[in-house]
């Protein structure tokens, strides 16, 4: 006891204000409890309800010669034992132990209380406001919890606590006098605007008779609790300027606030749990089974969106391969934001649904409808529906994504500017082609990246064997599967979801056929970027892809400009902006799918007789279309590369019937005489061969 009364002494002699405004909040907490159990006791005389609840020991009521009749509602019990019981267990034990001891042993007491279990700073409406808000939102079907339904370890956040507030999608946050006594208080505000404004969810403020301007530029209460602060963390400053920006930036934040003499309580929670309701009530999407590497690419997109700026209006542009994920981290993006609009709206597939002739104005109708709740409006026409797609948004803070976008009539139709949209809208495009975004003025365009190994791995394990590992006898597949997958999350699908449940040997068949010939979902992916190419840029995307894949760019264009008789600056152009192909290192790259889609391409023009091709690659396809002479005038360019330097027991005879062959590169190869019907096959024919 002694030490006990040194400590307080010493406590005392530091800062007897602090100490006075312990007591005196600790005083306040005992009568807003007895005001509470009088409040409920009247209720439930006056409702004359006679349930008696057996669960409720009479003792617990019998602190101070306060009593509680038994004959109380099971709801109100519920109540007591959830917002009295438990929060106030530890103020009851106290008050019983020490009400007949002296000042300093009650102090030291309540001491003990504060820094050790039980933080009651900032609660001034834990038992009023704040619970009843509680229950409304839960009788309104929203699933909330309080801070204090997790134990706190003193004045520290617990992981449990900070686990819920990132799984949150809404924090609300009660701003009251006393909020800033309380540094478990400022620690959770601190998390939450941090955990928030990351991943871009909302957050709602009710300034509880506050006014904001107190915590922006602190006064009042406010300032005298941040003074408090600062010196009882003297030796670390920068703690207390953490909880005074975060104090100032929870100024800012939209919600409720409640004036003295005016507001209406009961009217402000139906209000707050109406508007909570409505935002969590939005459609959410299905964003995919297993969501592996997704959430930091949705950071990043969400990072460029800039949503603290609520002034501004901003395009965005979502760019990739066909299969690489655009919408997917696209449905991730808009989940994890729309809370923070007055509406939002997710148009998918707009270039399927665009090719029907009134394709367009049925998405204007359906953005309209989910936007405005314009059920019963039809367009004629989409330039019908432009000017009035401009005059009802043009004052609302919207979210509109408008995924898979392949034409510029398309953002004309559904968002022809940012202006047509209130202060704070977002407008997201997903596309293949990096050109449509920068015609119609989007410069924030975020390139979509392959998946990792280690992300490739574990996403074909989700799909392949339904958990994150896989079995060690598998490993050696999945590594030939990873790397012909190239980190597209849609290859790794087809994959795992065709050879679950499959022995390792079909395994290795399986990815030896997917070589040969692409599976039909991974070559529709892709394929579709190469059905919008102009003709002459899908020639040169197919010579690129099987001849010229890591080759130097300039011998490639000197070679197809001779060939093709055309400067091929645009073309290539144009195939990086729908991410056909890469320059990297002055070299064309294309990812191996890619290149083999190419290769399907081709193969698909004559798929039994490889003589009625455009191009061979494949030095068996050519030995056999020479030897057999299965040539025809469909041969426009051969690059015959042999694993080795072989004799090859051929004329040439074969190519009189090659009318349209252009290119001839032979590599790796002797002949057993000189070829003599070359010369004659074409005037601009390009002959790499050894005699």
């Amino acid at each position: 006891m002694q030490q006990k009364i040194k400590l307080l002494e010493d406590h005392i002699q530091k800062s007897d204000e602090e100490l006075q405004s312990y007591v005196q909040f600790y005083h306040d907490s005992v009568m807003e409890f007895q005001d509470t159990v009088n409040t409920l006791k009247g209720e439930s005389k006056r409702r004359a309800l006679h349930e008696p609840v057996e669960d409720m020991p009479l003792e617990f009521w019998s602190l101070d010669g306060w009593s509680l009749e038994k004959k109380i509602s099971t709801d109100d019990a519920m109540l007591l034992r959830e917002k009295v019981w438990k929060r106030d267990r530890g103020i009851r034990d106290t008050y019983i132990t020490c009400k007949e001891q002296s000042e300093q042993e009650v102090i030291s007491a309540f001491l003990r209380l504060t820094f050790s279990s039980t933080s009651f700073y900032g609660d001034d409406t834990r038992l009023g406001f704040t619970s009843y808000l509680y229950h409304a939102l839960h009788q309104s079907g929203i699933h909330a919890f309080l801070d204090d339904e997790f134990i706190r370890i003193g004045e520290n956040i617990t992981p449990a606590l900070f686990e819920a507030i990132q799984e949150s999608r809404i924090a609300i946050i009660v701003f009251s006098e006393n909020y800033a006594n309380s540094t478990f208080c400022l620690q959770e505000l601190e998390k939450i605007l941090e955990c928030f404004k990351e991943e871009s969810r909302l957050i709602y403020a009710v300034f509880y008779y506050v006014d904001p301007s107190e915590l922006r530029r602190p006064r009042g209460s406010y300032a005298k609790a941040l003074a408090r602060l600062e010196k009882r963390f003297k030796d670390n400053r920068l703690k207390v300027e953490k909880w005074r920006l975060a104090l100032s930036q929870a100024a800012e934040l939209k919600g409720c606030h409640l004036k003295p003499k005016i507001a209406n309580e009961q009217e402000c929670i139906t209000r707050i749990t109406k508007e909570i309701a409505a935002k969590i009530n939005q459609q959410r999407l299905h964003i995919t089974d297993y969501q592996v590497g997704l959430v930091p690419r949705a950071k990043e997109v969400i990072s460029c969106l800039d949503l603290w700026s609520t002034e501004e209006k901003k395009m965005i542009g979502i760019w990739g391969a066909g299969g690489i994920g655009k919408s997917t981290i696209a449905r991730a993006v808009y989940n994890s934001i729309a809370d923070n609009f007055e509406g939002s709206c997710f148009l998918s597939n707009v270039r399927k649904h665009s090719e029907n002739p009134t394709g367009l104005s049925h998405l204007q109708e359906t953005l309209l409808r989910t936007l405005v709740k314009e059920k019963d409006l039809r367009l004629g026409d989409y330039h019908e529906g432009i000017p009035i797609i401009e005059h009802r948004l043009s004052k609302r803070k919207i979210l509109l994504i408008l995924d898979d976008v392949d034409k510029s009539e398309q953002l004309k139709a559904l968002a022809g500017s940012s202006n047509w949209f209130g202060c704070g809208s977002r407008i997201i495009i997903t596309t293949r082609n990096k050109k449509l975004l920068v015609s119609h003025g989007v410069t924030s365009i975020y390139d979509v990246k392959e998946l990792d190994d280690k992300e490739s791995l574990k996403l074909l394990s989700w799909h392949a064997f339904e958990k994150e590992n896989m079995d060690s006898n598998y490993i050696e597949a999945c590594n030939r599967a990873i790397n012909y997958s190239c980190g597209f999350p849609l290859v790794l699908e087809v994959i795992g979801s065709n050879l679950r449940g499959e022995g390792v040997n079909l395994w290795n068949s399986a990815l030896d056929q997917f070589k040969s010939i692409p599976h039909e979902s991974i070559l529709g992916a892709f394929k579709l970027s190469y059905d919008t190419l102009e003709e002459v840029e899908k020639q040169v995307f197919l010579d690129l892809a099987c001849f010229f894949n890591g080759e130097k760019l300039a011998l490639v264009n000197d070679m197809l400009q001779s060939v093709r008789g055309i400067r091929l600056e645009y073309a290539i152009k144009v195939l990086i902006d729908k991410s056909l192909i890469k320059i990297e290192r002055d070299c064309v790259t294309i990812h191996d799918l890619i290149e083999d889609t190419g290769k399907e391409i081709v193969r698909q023009e004559s798929p039994y007789e490889p003589g009625g091709r455009s191009r061979l690659w494949f030095y068996k396809d050519i030995l056999h279309v020479l030897q057999q002479d299965t040539g025809t005038h469909q041969i426009e360019a051969i690059v015959l590369d042999l694993p080795e330097i072989i004799e090859i027991q051929w004329s040439g005879e074969a190519f009189t019937k090659m009318k349209n062959l252009k290119m001839l590169v032979i590599r790796k190869a002797c002949f057993s005489e000189c070829p003599k019907f070359i010369v004659n096959c074409s005037n601009h024919l390009t002959r790499h061969f050894t005699i």
